[in-house]
């Protein structure tokens, strides 16, 4: 199995800590979303970064599987895959730390791996 594949997994694993950090503070169990509205600080950059990395997975999942299944380069995939996941780590702790302009960059890469991953049939 590609890594890539590997790759989405953990893509869509990814927010569960992004939001256990989060929550770590609270005890309410019972409305777990309305509890999301009194963290702040870097616990609510966390959840923040939960959803965002909830938001940003469908786009890679397809892209993944659209460009192994129409014949792109595995290895280019795998490697452009790897490097999307770096870069949504480092979204996510670049959030958490409110490093705004990095995390802008961290998210355009993972956004330009993206897009790189779902034309790579093209060029077959």
């Amino acid at each position: 199995m590609p890594i890539a594949y590997w790759c989405v997994l953990i893509a869509a694993l990814l927010p569960l800590p992004l939001v256990a950090y989060a929550k770590s503070s609270s005890r309410d169990n019972h409305s777990p979303r309305d509890s999301a509205d009194q963290l702040s600080g870097d616990k609510r950059r966390a959840y923040a970064a939960h959803q965002n990395a909830y938001e940003n997975f469908p786009f890679f999942a397809v892209a993944v599987i659209a460009a192994l299944s129409f014949g792109a380069p595995a290895g280019a995939v795998n490697w452009l895959a790897m490097l999307y996941i770096a870069c949504r780590v480092a979204h996510a702790v670049l959030y958490i730390r409110d490093v705004a302009s990095a995390r802008s960059m961290a998210y355009l890469g993972g956004l330009l791996c993206n897009i790189a991953i779902f034309v790579l049939p093209a060029f077959k």
